[in-house]
């Protein structure tokens, strides 16, 4: 694999934080996450400002709100030039931003289920089904819609690779070195695994970010994936 298939979450309050460490990698690094609290934090100005250093940017707001909000959000981060975008896995809403994408280069990745999420989440939810069976449906429904990728627990890779194709981006969040603290995610493996089950990118967060040397973090998960 010649393409780095690390995607860092950028998981810090100011954009300062998440300028630092973003520098500190350097080359190492090609994409970076920007989540919900990051974008509360930054907004769009930091989104563009990575674009600006030459890096991509997976914007992981997973948008779910009616048709018509969602199209014109997705028409607001397609004009901005960011690589990724996540939406909920909801038809309505992934038809929705489809359309909002229209001809640019935005690549919307459809979110299955949260890595946090176990049968009992989904059962709160009133899913009367298997974590892995609300999962194939989304990721069906993801690739009839016209998505051009899907976000799943590395424990599904194989299986969503299987039931997406090979054409369709797979991104895998849940990914921690073996050793590595899980924190509170659920569903989890390692980025070796995550890649020999079909994954594109694996999103690395805290294993990084929290790490003494962070440099050294992300030299480990390259080479655990070498290795695979």
């Amino acid at each position: 694999m010649n393409r780095n298939p690390i995607i860092v979450a950028l998981d810090f309050e100011t954009a300062a934080e998440a300028s630092a460490l973003v520098a500190l990698l350097g080359d190492r690094i090609q994409v970076y996450k920007i989540g919900i609290e990051l974008y509360a934090g930054a907004g769009m100005a930091f989104a563009r400002e990575l674009r600006s250093q030459g890096k991509e940017v997976f914007l992981d707001m997973k948008f779910y709100d009616i048709p018509e909000t969602v199209r014109r959000a997705v028409c607001q981060v397609a004009r901005a030039g960011l690589q990724f975008l996540t939406v909920h896995g909801s038809h309505g809403v992934m038809r929705a931003a489809v359309e909002g994408r229209d001809t640019s280069n935005l690549q919307l990745l459809a979110v299955t289920l949260l890595t946090s999420f176990d049968r009992q989440d989904i059962e709160d939810l009133g899913y009367p089904c298997e974590a892995t069976d609300l999962v194939d449906l989304r990721v069906r429904k993801a690739m009839a819609a016209g998505m051009q990728g899907i976000v799943a627990s590395p424990l599904d890779a194989a299986r969503v690779r299987r039931l997406a194709g090979a054409g369709a981006l797979l991104v895998t969040p849940g990914v921690r070195s073996a050793g590595a603290a899980k924190s509170d995610q659920k569903r989890v493996a390692t980025p070796a695994e995550a890649i020999r089950n079909g994954a594109d990118y694996v999103v690395v967060g805290r294993q990084v970010t929290r790490a003494a040397d962070p440099v050294g973090e992300v030299d480990r998960v390259l080479e655990e994936i070498a290795a695979a």
